[in-house]
């Protein structure tokens, strides 16, 4: 099928670019249940042939997809029509190692930090601690099916959990361990899309021009600051969201 014959005549009287119509020609087969998640996707080589344009269309088009989320590229492999998104929660604390078993998934952990650190002022301002007062630091790469899904980066409160550098947290994720400790009061929740420094992308997996979602959070026990974490995502392979009764949400703030 070629782009320019008579099949793409409605697209003449409103021209667009050579690799937007590759995008919607691969996105009309997704949709339509065509091509279903886990598919691989033809070969630039056969798209070229097929619809004759450039190969550069094909590989912009194959790329721009890629990083809406829309097709997972393997080097050496091919390209394949990515499955849906896995979400976590917005509103709720839910250990990750539940929310990738819920969706069939299967948990793996590597902890790159556990140590007691000394918390620099901002730090110590935020968990509502004197200056250069003891803390724990963690910092876990969680993977579903072998591969990277979330970077914990997690300070928590010596006064609510001291025996927490104790933990094999290969067995139990700290959000599990934390929450059967004591019942969490409060809840404050950030959410914000950056570009990654460099240890983000190396741990992730992930390119240099791919976004992560980063969810920042911190929990009270009472009226104590018992966490701070960031939490990050690769944005072409995550998202948040909740479900909640406007009701019940008064103090819930978009920042």
């Amino acid at each position: 099928m070629n782009l320019n014959s008579s099949s793409m005549a409605e697209k003449q009287t409103q021209p667009q670019p050579l690799y937007q119509q590759v995008k919607e020609f691969i996105g009309k087969k997704i949709s339509s249940g065509e091509l279903q998640p886990g598919m691989r996707v033809d070969s630039e080589n056969e798209l070229v042939q097929a619809l004759g344009v450039s190969r550069m269309t094909v590989n912009r088009a194959l790329r721009e997809l890629t990083s809406e989320g829309r097709l997972l590229r393997l080097q050496g492999v091919g390209t394949f029509v990515a499955g849906r998104k896995p979400q976590s929660a917005m509103f709720e604390i839910i250990p990750i190692n539940e929310e990738i078993e819920l969706r069939g998934g299967q948990h793996s952990c590597e902890v790159l930090l556990l140590r007691e650190e000394r918390a620099q002022p901002k730090l110590a301002a935020e968990l509502e601690l004197a200056a250069y007062a003891s803390v724990y630091h963690t910092l876990l790469l969680h993977k579903e099916n072998g591969k990277p899904i979330q970077l914990a980066d997690r300070y928590i409160n010596p006064l609510v959990a001291g025996d927490f550098l104790q933990q094999d947290f290969q067995r139990i994720t700290p959000s599990a361990y934390l929450l059967s400790l004591f019942p969490v009061s409060e809840v404050e929740h950030v959410i914000e899309a950056i570009i990654p420094e460099d240890w983000v992308r190396k741990y992730l997996g992930i390119n240099e021009a791919e976004p992560c979602l980063v969810l920042h959070r911190r929990t009270w026990v009472g009226e104590r600051v018992a966490t701070q974490s960031t939490f990050y995502y690769p944005s072409s392979q995550h998202s948040i969201g909740g479900r909640f009764k406007p009701d019940t949400a008064r103090n819930i703030r978009i920042a």
